[in-house]
C-alpha cells in the first residue's frame, strides 16, 4: 500500500511541476453533501423516539445541507445551494444568522473573505486562512472515481465555527470572567479542539477542499468533523461554461475575530433585554 502511495506521489509532483495551468483555462466544479448527527443532550434522553424524529425533521435544512466549491489552480468560492425548510417551505431565519456565507479562498495569497449576514447587517469578513498541520497516511479508499489517500489533523473547533453561535459560548466567557475575578490573575481559557479525518485525491491536483479544509496536495473530497461528515458526489472538471470565481466585495470589513465578538456582544444583549422585559 506505501508503495502505491508514494508511487502516485511521485507521479503527482512531476505533474505538478511540469503543468502549470492558467488560472483561465482550468476550472473545476466539487458538490458536496454535508450531514451533521443531532445533539439533543440531556433533553434529548427525556424523549421518545417518535419525539426525536420529530424534532430531526424541524432541523432537517440546517443538519442536512449541499454545497459548490468552484475553483481553479489558486482560487476557490465556496457556497451553499439554496435550500428550503423541510416542513413550513420556508427559509430558516434564526439559523441563517449563523449559517456559513459565500467564502473565497486564495491559496496564493493566504487570503479568506467571506460573506456574512446578521440580523440584516453584512459584513465583509477579511482574514488569513486557517493554517492546518496534516499528518499524510498512506490508508487509501475510492470515493466515486478517485483514487483518495487519508490525512488527519487536530483544529481549534473556534476556527471552524467562527461564524456560528451557541449559548454555551457565552456561558464559557462568564466562566472565565469569573476566573478572572477570584484569582486576579490572567487564565488561558481552554482551547477545544476538533479532530479531522480528510480523503483527498491527487487525481486533480489543487489545495483546495469545502470550508476551512485546504492545504493537502489534491483536491479534498471527503471530510468528517466533530459530528459533521461532508462528501462529494461530483465533480466536473472544465464545465463548459466558465465561472467566474470573484471575493465577495460587499459589508462591513472586519476580522473573523471581530465578527465573533460582535455577534456574542448582541447576543448577550438580546438575553439582558429579554431578562428585564420579564422583570
Amino acid at each position: 500500500m506505501k508503495s502505491i502511495f508514494y508511487t502516485v506521489l511521485v507521479f503527482c509532483f512531476v505533474f505538478l511541476t511540469s503543468f502549470t495551468p492558467n488560472n483561465d483555462d482550468f476550472q473545476g466544479q466539487a458538490f458536496y453533501y454535508s450531514k451533521s448527527k443531532m445533539e439533543l443532550g440531556n433533553w434529548g434522553a427525556r424523549m421518545s423516539e417518535a419525539q426525536k424524529k420529530q424534532v430531526y425533521q424541524r432541523l432537517k435544512n440546517r443538519l442536512e445541507k449541499t454545497y459548490i466549491l468552484t475553483f481553479n489552480k489558486e482560487e476557490s468560492i465556496f457556497d451553499e445551494a439554496d435550500k428550503l425548510d423541510a416542513i413550513s417551505g420556508a427559509t430558516d431565519s434564526w439559523g441563517n444568522n449563523f449559517s456559513r456565507g459565500k467564502q473565497y479562498k486564495n491559496v496564493k495569497e493566504d487570503l479568506l473573505v467571506q460573506s456574512q449576514e446578521f440580523y440584516g447587517k453584512k459584513f465583509l469578513v477579511k482574514d488569513k486562512l486557517q493554517a492546518i498541520e496534516w499528518k499524510m497516511g498512506s490508508e487509501s479508499k475510492q470515493v466515486g472515481q478517485y483514487t483518495c489517500f487519508k490525512a488527519t489533523a487536530s483544529i481549534p473547533t473556534d476556527e471552524l465555527t467562527w461564524y456560528d453561535f451557541s449559548w454555551g459560548d457565552l456561558r464559557r466567557d462568564s466562566a472565565n470572567d469569573t476566573a478572572d475575578a477570584t484569582t486576579g490573575e490572567d487564565v488561558e481559557p481552554e482551547i477545544d479542539m476538533t479532530e479531522v479525518e480528510a480523503w483527498y485525491t491527487m487525481q486533480i491536483p489543487v489545495r483546495h477542499g469545502p470550508g476551512e479544509y485546504w492545504g493537502l496536495p489534491g483536491l479534498i473530497l471527503e471530510v468528517s468533523a466533530g459530528n459533521t461528515v461532508m462528501l462529494c458526489s461530483k465533480v466536473v472538471m472544465n464545465p463548459k461554461e466558465t465561472i467566474k470565481i470573484e471575493a465577495p466585495d460587499k459589508g462591513k470589513e472586519t476580522t473573523k475575530k471581530e465578527y465573533q465578538t460582535t455577534v456574542r456582544f448582541k447576543m448577550q444583549e438580546m438575553r439582558d433585554n429579554r431578562g428585564r422585559r420579564r422583570n
